[in-house]
């Protein structure tokens, strides 16, 4: 009973039609950033290294390299303020979290590239 509630309150919340994407793609995330009175794009690119939750509480982590440091973002799936997200490359990956790719450095952070006919 409470499922079917829940479903019911966060039908209107969901996006029509969600990005598709898996963990190991290489993805940018474009962002509406509120800047005073001015709303731009900003656009956050790295690979996917988790998805959680479902529904409209569902979420993913982007992960990337500035400066030599790694940072992570965690954006919600169905937020307003994420415009698309667009894959640049996908890659062969053999788990669901690929938080093993935090220790990692320079060259063994690359992942093989999955190929799509």
């Amino acid at each position: 009973m409470s499922q079917q509630i829940m479903s019911l309150v966060e039908q209107p919340v969901l996006k029509a039609n969600p990005p598709q994407f898996d963990v190991g793609d290489t993805v940018d995330v474009h962002t509406k950033i509120l800047e005073g009175e001015k709303e731009r794009t900003q656009v956050f690119s790295g690979t996917v290294i988790a998805r959680s939750g479902s529904g409209s509480r569902e979420m993913f982590t982007v992960r990337r390299i500035v400066a030599g440091e790694g940072v992570e973002r965690k954006f919600p799936l169905h937020s307003p303020r994420i415009e698309h997200v667009e894959v640049k490359r996908s890659s062969v990956v053999r788990r669901a979290k690929l938080y093993f790719l935090r220790d990692r450095v320079g060259k063994a952070v690359r992942l093989k590239e999955r190929r799509r006919n």
